[in-house]
């Protein structure tokens, strides 16, 4: 038995049913520099899950890299609680650099938890405390994290995902693809928009009232669904008009990963609270809520935690922060990302699985419909998880690594690292549409989970020449 099969025998026979990504990405990484991973059996692979979206800079990039050791080297503390130290009041400095105009001037900072999820749980006491509401409104679709109020605000079905707690009221998240109101783009979104200020107003509406409103500028586990801007402007508009504080949750969407350094900066709202965290902390765990300094209101030790101190991740982030800001980044996810985008569509016209394509900078969905379900001639074909999960198999064999999401698990989601290269975007389209004509020819029986084995093997290259990406810019880094 090889040393990687052997890896994975024992994570499968000592950790718990609850892991998901080791499920279906059977590989045992040993190195890692950029878009690229090795694996312990020698193989290599193009990562576009980027950690979820924490690597804005790829795995082990020389900034990210020179600012751990300098810690490390210069004998620092690496766990402080929330004492003041260089290294913090470093990052802390770079942080409201980047803040959107108009915000980082009224801005407090409060350091939680190691995760994303921990800081939506501040941000929901912080401002149920501030307003003294208990309420919350969450949309259709969210994802907020794994704790139990990070939960009730998310949106999805299984037994992962509760229904929404008490309190929570669901509303519409515009989803051109499959408008609930049958009419989608402009007119679904102000549709959306004209029932959730419906409801907020009927007295009889059943609405508890809201302490916050929490959305996602671009819905990542919801199927890569961008908010559309004057939507969102929407958002603010009836939020600051019934005095409830907006939260944006900016954990897979901050730091230039949709084309502007965060999500909300497409729209130009400017949210009372911003939650972040994966790539903030520049790949090492880091979580922090900013807010209007009118929400301060938290008594002393109201909200704690023992490793909201993270020295090297405070280092990390900061040199992050600053090389996405310095060299631009997030402009070139947007003409990048544009670029993928056209050529993933030529690819739909090819490929009547392919029912939709979308999404911002280098957040990119793909979701994949079953064409052979007839339909009724007037909304879209059934999203199809099975090929998801066929075509995700067929990209790793291929030496491609993407992740699956949406409503029913049917879209494949690209989380490439800024520093995607032209040549690499080409590579990876390339490898994507061979995997997608493989997948739809029934390279593997539709129903059944690729064997961990036939992974092994080596699997088959990837073939004909890449899609072109054309050049705009210089390439940065591999």
């Amino acid at each position: 038995m090889s040393e990687r099969d052997a890896i994975l025998r024992r994570q499968s026979a000592r950790e718990s049913t609850a892991r998901t990504y080791a499920r279906s990405l059977p590989i045992v990484p040993v190195r890692a520099r950029g878009l690229t991973i090795e694996g312990a059996d020698g193989r290599r692979y193009l990562d576009c899950l980027s950690g979820a979206g924490s690597l804005a800079l790829g795995h082990n990039h020389p900034v990210v890299l020179e600012a751990i050791r300098s810690v490390l080297d210069s004998g620092a503390p690496l766990h402080v609680l929330d004492l003041a130290t260089p290294v913090k009041d470093a990052f802390t400095t770079e942080l409201f650099r980047s803040l959107p105009a108009g915000f980082a001037d009224r801005a407090r900072v409060q350091f939680c938890g190691p995760a994303g999820t921990d800081a939506v749980e501040a941000a929901l006491k912080l401002t149920r405390a501030a307003t003294g509401r208990r309420g919350l409104l969450a949309f259709t679709g969210a994802y907020h994290g794994m704790t139990a109020g990070a939960l009730d605000a998310s949106g999805a079905r299984g037994a992962a995902v509760p229904a929404a707690g008490a309190g929570v009221t669901r509303l519409p998240y515009p989803y051109d693809y499959r408008c609930p109101y049958g009419v989608g783009g402009d007119r679904g979104a102000q549709l959306a928009a004209r029932w959730t200020e419906s409801l907020l107003d009927d007295p009889r509406g059943g609405v508890e009232p809201p302490a916050a409103m929490i959305v996602e500028p671009v819905q990542g586990e919801g199927g890569v669904l961008p908010a559309p801007d004057a939507w969102l402007r929407r958002m603010r508009e009836l939020t600051a008009a019934r005095g409830i504080p907006l939260i944006a949750d900016e954990v897979q969407t901050g730091v230039g990963r949709t084309g502007a350094f965060w999500g909300v900066q497409h729209s130009g709202v400017i949210p009372d609270v911003m939650v972040l965290s994966k790539a903030v902390g520049g790949s090492l765990p880091l979580a922090v809520v900013v807010y209007d300094q009118d929400l301060d209101v938290w008594p002393r030790g109201a909200h704690a935690g023992t490793f909201r101190g993270n020295q090297l991740a405070m280092a990390a982030g900061a040199a992050t922060l600053k090389f996405v800001r310095e060299e631009d980044l997030a402009r070139h996810a947007a003409d990048l990302g544009a670029r993928m985008l056209t050529q993933l569509r030529g690819l739909a016209e090819r490929h009547a699985c392919v029912g939709d394509v979308r999404g911002r900078g280098l957040m990119i969905g793909v979701e994949l419909v079953d064409p052979a379900s007839g339909g009724d001639g007037k909304a879209p074909y059934p999203a199809d998880p099975e090929l998801a999960a066929a075509v995700q198999a067929e990209c790793l064999a291929r030496g491609l690594i993407v992740e699956l999401g949406g409503r029913d698990g049917g879209v494949l989601r690209l989380l490439p690292p800024l520093t995607l290269t032209d040549e690499q975007a080409s590579a990876v389209l390339s490898r994507l549409a061979d995997a997608i004509e493989a997948a739809e020819r029934g390279a593997f029986r539709r129903g059944d989970s690729p064997r961990t084995d036939e992974w092994a093997s080596g699997g088959r290259q990837a073939h004909g020449p890449p899609s072109p990406v054309p050049r705009s810019r210089p390439a940065l880094h591999s």
